[in-house]
């Protein structure tokens, strides 16, 4: 699935691989409050928003919310894979394509998550946020990802979900693609063979 010089596939986690593209409002937020934790729906985002950063830890962050830290893995059962996201990972892998994640989360949930659904062994890597220091749109995530997987910018593909996140990658040299939400990874596997 080598396209027009694609060497590696870099993909969103929240939005992309997994369903809830927002994943504090839809998710986070509901779950701390229906648990007895903090209601205010900016003190729970400011939080994570420091866990995502590593300013704090996954731990820290549990209990800045109230919350006791073994209710995290009833928070992450919550969450879904898009349809067609472990499909597409198959047929990368099939076809000696390179995936990594580059996802603005705590690294603790996504580790979590990809052993959930079983789907690091198709993954050749992943920067996460809260481990680079950096969120997406900042140019520094972007930049971290480069270093980390040695890949050249221009033979990346990266998809996201967000236009800032896709203009940001762009301003780096990385090719990009917003995530078409009504196609999906129909419309994504078909830009990859069409450009075969």
């Amino acid at each position: 699935m080598s396209a027009n010089g694609v060497a590696c596939l870099a993909l969103d986690a929240m939005g992309v691989v997994f369903r809830a593209a927002d994943d504090v409002a839809e998710l986070l937020i509901p779950f701390v409050r229906s648990h007895g934790g903090v209601e205010d729906a900016g003190a729970i985002r400011s939080a994570y928003l420091e866990a995502s950063l590593g300013a704090i830890t996954a731990d820290g962050f549990w209990r800045k919310v109230g919350l006791r830290p073994s209710l995290e893995d009833d928070y992450l059962s919550g969450h879904a894979l898009t349809p067609g996201a472990r499909e597409m990972l198959m047929l990368a892998n099939d076809r000696d394509l390179p995936v990594w994640l580059l996802s603005n989360d705590v690294e603790r949930w996504s580790r979590a998550l990809r052993a959930a659904f079983a789907i690091e062994r198709w993954l050749s890597g992943s920067v996460i946020s809260s481990d680079a220091g950096a969120r997406k749109p900042d140019v520094a995530i972007y930049r971290c990802f480069l270093r980390r997987s040695g890949y050249a910018a221009e033979r990346v593909l990266f998809v996201d979900d967000r236009d800032k996140n896709v203009g940001a990658a762009r301003a780096v040299g990385i090719r990009s693609l917003p995530f078409d939400t009504d196609t999906g990874f129909v419309g994504l596997t078909e830009h990859l063979r069409g450009e075969t």
